[in-house]
């Protein structure tokens, strides 16, 4: 009870400290976006605390790297872990998470996207019963986290022309 009452601690402290560097840290969109930001994060640390997994730390470069994929997808229309321009994930994420100097340097990605009112929970929830998505959010090796939501009011390509929310979550670490 002691280390779950500690546990609850340290994440309510990690989220409050996260809500004071939230335009740097989580994502740079509206206040809406920054809020879905803010809940993905408090939600996959509660999952991954309840596994028994460390809490991830927010990464202003892996934040920057989601919120720019999460812009491109729905500017071109696209839902894919690659870029607009065919580059793999990876390529992508090195580009703002460098690895130069790094013993050891590994990068994953969950993406969502969904219409009407946009929710942390079913993004989330989503990726939870995803076998794969699954993996990534449970991957004891992750240290590092970016959230990029995106909200538009008329996305087109496979988005139909309608309102979408897209949500990237850049996963990371590097030592």
């Amino acid at each position: 009870m002691l280390r779950r009452a500690c546990t609850l601690a340290a994440s309510l402290a990690m989220l409050l400290a996260m809500a004071a560097l939230a335009p740097a840290a989580v994502g740079t969109g509206s206040s809406q976006s920054v809020s879905l930001d803010l809940g993905v994060f408090q939600q996959l640390n509660a999952i991954r605390v309840e596994h028994g997994l460390a809490p991830l730390s927010l990464s202003p470069r892996l934040a920057a790297a989601a919120e720019a994929h999460s812009q491109d997808m729905v500017a071109n229309g696209y839902f894919s872990h690659d870029s607009s321009n065919g580059a793999p994930f990876s390529d992508r994420l090195a580009a703002f998470y460098p690895e130069a100097g790094a013993r050891r340097w590994a990068v994953g990605e969950n993406i969502y996207w969904s219409t009407g009112q946009p929710s942390a929970t079913r993004g989330v929830d989503a990726w939870m019963a995803s076998p794969p998505h699954r993996a990534n959010i449970l991957d004891p090796s992750w240290r590092q986290i970016g959230i990029g939501a995106v909200t538009s009011p008329d996305a087109p390509g496979t988005y139909g022309g309608r309102a979408v929310t897209v949500i990237t979550a850049d996963f990371g670490v590097r030592g």
